[in-house]
């Protein structure tokens, strides 16, 4: 039943993480309307917010190796609200690029530490499906809240949406201190295979496992990136939505993420279950849904706004973040537990690179492009294919049983 608490509170605690992420995008046109700026510079605005984020997801991820999680993630969500409740008082670009940068340093290591904390309640084979549950809500953080910020920035204003969302960090951070303890499984023994003291930092990132799984994570946080900073946007500009009727789009895929992200992670779990290897049931499983996610966002930039269209928005920002679920599962398969913390931080960290990337790649699209249609359907092609080739890749290089079996 303890385990069981601690997966409701860290889905809660992506939730906030992840609504954090996209109030920018939500509040993007009148954010760039009060402060005058260019689709360029709300651009760079949205990749300010991962300026420290791989940082300090590494940093923090070696801590995490030798600092219990609960205080880790208490100090990390009571650092989001710092950083998001002083915007309500001011309306410089100085101050919310400021609050961008500080909430993205606090935000970089929350999803591995708080996948390392769950870790420390289940052991390997059951991991898939409580990792699932954590990934929705993220997707729940997105998505599914969309329509209640966008309701607070129609009607009370940008600023104070910010505001919420700080305190409510802050919120979530006195339950957890108060209701929390560590999980039982911190000194477990290495995985079967793994040596059990330990097996060198270089030898971990640059097996195949570890470099499938960069490959795929940094394609689905390139989806991620365009969903929080430009999707609400794209609806609004390109495609001429009104801001609640974004909101409802930018929901969808949220939606199905939590419909799809545990049925896979079952499915998963099952054939592992049933003695197929990891490399199927994880690796080429994530590898083909981040692939999925790239074609269908090719897809997306070559139709008209319709039925088929809001179909393939939904598929394209929710399906790829099954490698979010599938790939620490991985981690944890091929890594001695007392360095998973670090590993963890460190995949993460270069999977949010894609963050610093993405924001200012479809802004250069927009402002030069005719019109912001045509700037978004090229910006959308070209990432797909990215997305899609990357994906590919990762499903041809996870590999761990063998990976485990050069460890040994």
């Amino acid at each position: 039943m303890k385990a069981w608490r601690v997966v409701l509170l860290v889905f809660l605690f992506m939730l906030i993480n992840y609504a954090d992420k996209a109030i920018i995008g939500l509040s993007s046109v009148p954010i760039m309307h009060d402060l005058g700026l260019s689709s360029l510079q709300f651009g760079e605005l949205g990749s300010a917010f991962f300026l420290l984020f791989s940082a300090s997801g590494v940093v923090v991820g070696f801590l995490a190796n030798h600092v219990r999680t609960k205080p880790l993630m208490l100090c990390l969500a009571l650092a989001w609200g710092i950083a998001l409740v002083p915007v309500g008082f001011s309306s410089g670009f100085g101050l919310l690029l400021a609050s961008r940068i500080t909430l993205g340093a606090a935000e970089g290591p929350s999803f591995p530490v708080a996948i390392h904390a769950l870790y420390k309640w289940f052991g390997d084979r059951q991991r898939a499906l409580p990792t699932s549950i954590v990934a929705c809500g993220a997707a729940f953080g997105t998505g599914v809240i969309a329509p209640l910020l966008t309701w607070l920035i129609v009607h009370h204003g940008w600023r104070a949406a910010f505001v919420t969302l700080g305190l409510t960090g802050m919120g979530w951070a006195a339950v957890w201190y108060l209701t929390t303890e560590e999980g039982p499984i911190g000194a477990a023994p290495a995985p079967p295979g793994v040596a059990a003291g330990g097996v060198p930092y270089r030898r971990l990132i640059l097996c195949r496992t570890t470099l499938g799984i960069l490959a795929a994570g940094f394609a689905a946080y390139w989806v991620i990136a365009l969903n929080i900073t430009w999707l609400a946007n794209y609806l609004v500009k390109a495609v001429h939505l009104t801001p609640a009727a974004a909101a409802w789009i930018v929901g969808l895929p949220s939606v199905m993420q939590m419909l799809v992200a545990p049925l896979l992670a079952l499915i998963s779990q099952s054939l592992t279950a049933r003695g197929v290897s990891t490399r199927v049931s994880r690796g080429v499983l994530g590898g083909l849904c981040v692939v999925t996610a790239g074609t269908s966002m090719v897809c997306m930039s070559l139709v008209q706004f319709g039925i088929l269209e809001v179909c393939l928005i939904g598929l394209t920002f929710s399906v790829g973040g099954v490698i979010f679920t599938l790939g620490p599962t991985l981690i944890g398969e091929i890594t001695p537990p007392p360095q998973r913390g670090a590993l963890l931080g460190l995949t993460n960290s270069f999977h949010t690179l894609a963050g610093l990337c993405a924001p200012v790649v479809m802004g250069f699209f927009l402002d030069r492009a005719p019109d912001p249609g045509a700037g978004f359907r090229s910006g959308f092609f070209y990432a797909g294919l990215l997305i899609a080739g990357l994906g590919m890749l990762a499903a041809l290089l996870i590999e761990p049983e063998a990976d485990k079996r050069r460890f040994r």
